[in-house]
């Protein structure tokens, strides 16, 4: 944009498509405009331009660009918005911020809030709005999984794993009919690609490439000391394929969660009882999978392992109409991503009557511990078992347990910062991509070792030390 176009576009003067902001020191406010046109048709802040439509521009620095691209950082889920610079006068411009109309996300919160355009006015969205665009959001045919995945083909998606899940549907049932060998005839069978175009969903559930396209696509797992998240133990972050995330998520609760046992009566072996069902805990894994906001690209699942509780954390609040009340009580079932649940109800990992939760909750009853908890916080939806896990001495025994000599001599090394060629030379190994991917990457994904310059992996002047974490690693190694 000119100033000539500018200056046409102002002629329109404030009303519902664009509102005029004096200076970025209304940024915030402008900001809450911008989340009211999302949720509406679109429109445009022009930030330099008086309420009267006169054209006054102000001074743009880095500081000011940055403030700007902070502030937008608070939209949930995250929008594609158009920033343009209009020189109006010597070292004076005009900032222009615009959205266009996207139905199919609303609704859009700012900093927590959800905001509408009445007239030339911007207000607090109302409780029963926000709830009905949830509902069409929910209800839409055109869906985040159901679209286009840009820039990806076959050779993106896993045909291995596509097939192992077509066999596993085999068997428990859910798919019937003469086997199909045509890979894309089986993609479409299972709603993940029309007409030849590879859609979101098959991503999700089957691709093998996930960054920057796809930064949503992750699992967070961490055991801390304590009761909160002051220090690590342990900690992984995985991105990939939804079936993937799910095995890594149990693979990391059965590693960190004690295993009790006791003698029980008539019989002369020790009985080991998970100390949570696994079956509860694959259940509300997968819920978290198959229901979150896959459009929230800031967002992942997370896995909290503390003394006193397991968290599981979902990006995105629970569908319109369910609370978390209701979860606990008999409820239809509501899906916001139809094609990923199909799937994983194609593979025997779901059913489609909304009983997840009270199965979840009957398998703790049994279990002897509370039944979970269901909560809502901010834009996530969070499910809490309430367990005694243990003694901060006693996981890290179980970690330590697993760290080979090796990975123990490496640490002992990063005491002082090193290069990676360095750290391969002290352990004595020839080949470099062996030792990076078996030892140094893992280390760092763990969380015993870290990067100097953690902005910038491909440094050549990168280098790595041991955590806090590492070092209790080393202690509890020698304490054996």
């Amino acid at each position: 944009m000119n100033l000539a176009q500018l200056k046409k576009l102002i002629a329109r003067r404030e009303g519902y498509p664009l509102e005029f902001k004096a200076t970025t020191g209304e940024l915030k406010e402008g900001l809450q405009t911008i989340c009211a046109f999302l949720n509406g048709k679109g429109g445009k802040v022009l930030f330099g331009v008086k309420v009267d439509a006169t054209i006054i521009g102000q001074q743009v620095s880095e500081k000011t660009l940055r403030e700007i691209a902070e502030a937008t950082q608070k939209f949930e889920p995250m929008p594609q918005i158009d920033i343009q610079r209009i020189p109006v006068k010597s070292g004076l411009e005009v900032i222009a911020l615009g959205v266009e109309e996207n139905s199919d996300h609303a609704p859009f919160l700012y900093d927590g809030r959800a905001w509408e355009r009445v007239k030339n006015t911007t207000r607090q969205m109302k409780q029963t709005r926000y709830d009905q665009l949830l509902q069409e959001r929910s209800h839409s045919k055109r869906r985040w999984e159901n679209q286009e995945a840009e820039n990806t083909n076959l050779k993106d998606i896993d045909r291995d794993e596509v097939f192992r899940m077509v066999e596993n549907a085999r068997a428990v049932g859910r798919l019937s009919g003469p086997p199909e060998k045509n890979f894309v005839r089986v993609l479409e069978r299972l709603g993940v690609c029309q007409t030849g175009k590879i859609l979101r969903a098959a991503v999700v559930l089957f691709g093998k490439q996930f960054l920057p396209d796809f930064p949503q696509c992750e699992l967070k797992m961490a055991r801390f000391r304590g009761v909160d998240k002051t220090e690590f133990l342990d900690q992984k972050q995985i991105h990939g394929p939804a079936f993937k995330l799910l095995e890594e998520g149990m693979l990391f609760c059965n590693r960190h969660l004690p295993l009790p046992g006791r003698i029980e009566s008539g019989r002369l072996e020790r009985v080991d009882r998970p100390l949570i069902p696994p079956n509860a805990l694959r259940e509300i894994l997968v819920n978290a999978l198959i229901h979150r906001d896959y459009a929230f690209y800031g967002g992942s699942i997370s896995l909290a392992i503390f003394d006193d509780r397991v968290d599981i954390w979902s990006a995105g609040k629970l569908p319109s109409g369910v609370s978390p009340e209701v979860l606990s009580k008999e409820h239809n079932s509501v899906r916001r991503n139809l094609i990923i649940a199909d799937v994983f109800y194609r593979a025997g990992m779901i059913e489609n009557w909304g009983r997840g939760t009270n199965r979840v909750i009957d398998q703790c009853s049994e279990a002897g511990i509370s039944a979970p908890e269901f909560r809502e916080v901010g834009n996530f939806t969070v499910v809490t078992f309430k367990v005694r896990v243990g003694q901060t001495a006693q996981v890290t025994a179980q970690v330590t347990a697993q760290v080979t000599a090796q990975e123990i001599e490496l640490l002992k090394a990063a005491s002082n910062q090193r290069s990676s060629k360095e750290l391969q030379d002290i352990i004595g190994l020839r080949h470099r991509k062996h030792f990076q991917k078996k030892y140094l990457e893992p280390l760092v994904a763990r969380g015993w070792l870290e990067m100097t310059i953690p902005d910038k992996p491909q440094s050549l002047l990168q280098k790595y030390r041991i955590t806090k974490a590492g070092t209790e690693i080393i202690k509890n190694k020698k304490g054996e």
